[in-house]
């Protein structure tokens, strides 16, 4: 990746931010224009290219080792796809902008952890709940380096962090859609010397902004919100910005070792998925509140539909900080709780049903996407209590959701298996 300066993503949007001298665009426009100054053709739409090798100067006199910029494309110069490419430099440009960090791409979620704990090399991590995922990474690492997994709740384990080893937080945790206090997890982290890494995949700006609290390295699956489309793989890492100069070199690097780059389709991909961002996460997590709301409301009524199923609803929204003023949770999250929560109903079977009952939740794993997804959980993470339902809310009306979940109970009253 070349730029007249040594680096586009760190260079590049001082171009669009140079025209508004006085004022911070907003995300809406920045989703739509902070990669315009890599664009260098006319169309309006961005190009998806294919290559993964691009020529050298013509000129030999030009020519210098593991450098390759074209004067008339400097920000959107390469060599070999597994370095850099021009679909994924335009996203990550997109991305940098958004998350107010440095921020890079990588093939999956997964492949974007195990570049993190790479790169920090702990002798431990100490993290909670959340996505079984992480922790099969941290599996691996054990069968190669001995890396501990200490519990992130346990002040025991925590105790036994050493400077250079690392606070692994999800938040909000999946599936359950609970946050975590961040703000206790930095002076965590201060005291003992460790990195603070967060996964905020349940929950991007503008929800929350994990760097405000002092976060190092903040953790994206771009599949979810980022891509919003249920069509790619995406990982992300983002890096607070004092540490990025000195970080950012030696990431790339292990990056073209490790392979795990973003491919040219999933690049163009989250270029396209991006410029609507606000738009969909916005009205998602609008969405999935009003649901809460009233499955919360309705459970409280003796004799209701939801009553009679559902037991437990968990959601950032029904932790008691969400209820008090200048809470850790409400300073954390300004822009709303989440577009996902979790459900308990009464049986296994129950929970295990429910969902061939819906017609706008489509019962699959994955969350994020335009679409509403329900899924009994238990399909994907074998250790989840069995009568947990995960729901990612899509961008369907709310009331129409609502209503499906209502003729899905009604239904679901009706099976004799389901009793």
């Amino acid at each position: 990746m070349s730029s007249p300066t040594g680096n586009p993503v760190l260079d590049g949007p001082k171009k669009l931010a140079a025209a508004f001298p006085h004022k911070e665009l907003s995300m809406a426009s920045l989703s739509v224009h902070a990669d315009d100054y890599i664009n260098n053709h006319q169309a309006v739409a961005p190009p998806m290219h294919v290559s993964t090798t691009f020529r050298y100067a013509e000129n030999p006199d030009d020519l210098k080792p593991w450098e390759n910029v074209n004067p008339n494309a400097p920000y959107d110069s390469h060599i070999y796809s597994r370095d850099s490419a021009p679909n994924s430099t335009r996203l990550e440009a997109i991305l940098t902008s958004l998350l107010g960090a440095p921020t890079l791409t990588y093939a999956s979620g997964l492949s974007a952890f195990h570049a993190m704990i790479v790169f920090l090399n702990p002798k431990r991590v100490a993290i909670g709940g959340g996505y079984h995922g992480c922790h099969g990474i941290l599996k691996l690492m054990k069968k190669l380096n001995g890396l501990e997994k200490l519990e992130l709740e346990s002040d025991a384990d925590l105790a036994k962090l050493q400077p250079g080893d690392v606070i692994h937080v999800e938040t909000p945790l999946n599936p359950t859609g609970e946050a975590r206090d961040l703000a206790y997890y930095r002076r965590k982290a201060d005291e003992l010397g460790c990195y603070l890494t967060v996964d905020a995949t349940f929950a991007p700006p503008p929800l929350q902004d994990p760097f405000k609290l002092g976060v190092d390295i903040v953790m994206h699956s771009g599949t979810k919100y980022f891509g919003g489309h249920s069509d790619m793989l995406c990982g992300v890492l983002a890096f607070r910005p004092d540490k990025a100069q000195e970080w950012l070199p030696a990431l790339l690097e292990e990056r073209l070792y490790l392979g795990a780059v973003l491919g040219s389709l999933e690049g163009w991909l989250g270029v396209r998925s991006l410029r609507t961002f606000e738009l969909r996460i916005k009205r998602q997590a609008e969405s999935a509140q009003k649901l809460v709301d009233w499955l919360v409301e309705e459970k409280a009524k003796e004799g209701s539909l939801v009553s009679e199923f559902v037991t437990r609803i968990q959601h950032a929204s029904q932790q008691p900080e969400a209820k008090e003023e200048g809470s850790w949770l409400r300073k954390q999250m300004p822009g709303g709780f989440g577009p996902v929560f979790s459900i308990y109903l009464k049986s296994e079977q129950q929970a295990k049903r429910l969902p061939s009952k819906l017609h706008l939740f489509h019962h699959a794993t994955s969350l994020g996407g335009v679409e509403s997804l329900i899924e009994w959980r238990a399909m994907s993470d074998l250790e989840i209590d069995k009568r947990l339902l995960r729901v990612s809310v899509g961008v369907e009306s709310w009331d129409d959701l609502r209503d499906d979940l209502i003729q899905g109970l009604e239904a679901l009253k009706k099976d004799p298996k389901a009793q």
